[in-house]
C-alpha cells in the first residue's frame, strides 16, 4: 500500500487548508448564515484528484470556522466538510457525481443545525444551504477540477 502522510501530501493538506480558511475569512460575508455560498467550497471537490485534499479541506473549514463562527460550526461544519471529502475521493471516477456529495453533506448537515440555531422552516435552511453549496460546487468546483486534470505538473500528485 502506498505511503499516505509524506512531506509532498503534508504539503499539499497544508496548502489546501491554507487557501480553504483564507477564501473563507476574507469572504465570511457570504460564507456563514442561513444564505452562504462559500467560494472556499469549490474546493471541495479537489479530493477528486488530490488524496491529500481530504485533510487539508477538513483542518482548511476548523480554522476558517474556529475563528468566524460558533463551536457548532466547528464541530459539525467541519464533520460535514470531512464526510463531503470522503465521499468525494471515494466516487471520484464521476466528478459530477462526486460535487453532489459536498451538496448533500453539507445542505443536511449544516442546514439542520442552522435550524436548531436559529429556528425557521428547516426545509428551507437546508435547501438555501445546499443551493449556495450547488454553486460553489458545480459552477466553481467542477470547472476548477477540469483545469487542474489539464496541468501536467500535477498529475505526480493525484
Amino acid at each position: 500500500m502506498k505511503k499516505f502522510f509524506t512531506v509532498k501530501n503534508i504539503c499539499i493538506s497544508g496548502i489546501i487548508a491554507a487557501l480553504y480558511a483564507m477564501l473563507t475569512i476574507l469572504l465570511q460575508a457570504i460564507s456563514f448564515g442561513p444564505i452562504q455560498v462559500r467560494v472556499s467550497e469549490a474546493m471541495t471537490v479537489l479530493p477528486v484528484l488530490f488524496p491529500a485534499a481530504v485533510p487539508g479541506l477538513t483542518i482548511g473549514c476548523f480554522i476558517a470556522n474556529l475563528i468566524c463562527s460558533t463551536w457548532q460550526d466547528w464541530v459539525f461544519g467541519t464533520l460535514a466538510t470531512l464526510i463531503a471529502a470522503l465521499l468525494t475521493r471515494k466516487l471520484r471516477k464521476n466528478v459530477y457525481l462526486a460535487a453532489l456529495m459536498p451538496v448533500i453533506s453539507n445542505a443536511l448537515i449544516v442546514g439542520v443545525m442552522l435550524y436548531i440555531l436559529f429556528g425557521g422552516s428547516w426545509w428551507l435552511n437546508i435547501l438555501t444551504v445546499g443551493a449556495g453549496e450547488a454553486i460553489a460546487c458545480f459552477v466553481l468546483g467542477i470547472p476548477l477540477v477540469k483545469a487542474l486534470e489539464k496541468v501536467p505538473a500535477l498529475k505526480k500528485y493525484q
